[in-house]
């Protein structure tokens, strides 16, 4: 898949990427993986982000109270890390998530968030 190679691509060139993903998140199938993955497992990274994704969809707390009001991203951040989860969205059925892994040191979060907005939606035109 052409589309997904470059997005993947594209994710690796964010400054401080250390992994990227695409995620079906309703099954937590990784669709495609790149670079390094947290305990060098991308099944288990793309499972908990199906997980993540899933549980903040389904809870009342997170879910907006204003019509078409859509999940953006989340942002995970540990002591040497940040973890975005950005949905893609389309006119279908919206199932996949684009993940990238980023180094807390070297990654600019604003910029990571930016450039996975473009991605997201390229994935979905290409």
């Amino acid at each position: 898949m052409p589309g997904v190679d470059n997005c993947l691509r594209e994710a690796m060139a964010i400054p401080g990427a250390i992994g990227a993903g695409i995620v079906d998140y309703t099954t937590g199938f990784p669709v495609a993986t790149t670079g390094a993955a947290p305990n060098s497992d991308h099944h288990a990274t793309a499972a908990g982000t199906a997980e993540v994704l899933q549980a903040a969809n389904s809870r009342s707390l997170f879910v907006s109270a204003v019509p078409n009001d859509l999940l953006e991203d989340l942002i995970i951040t540990t002591a040497v890390g940040y973890h975005l989860l950005r949905p893609v969205q389309t006119d279908f059925d919206s199932r996949l998530v684009l993940y990238v892994w980023l180094d807390r040191v070297h990654g600019n979060l604003a910029v990571a968030r930016r450039l996975m907005q473009r991605l997201a939606h390229d994935l979905v035109v290409t």
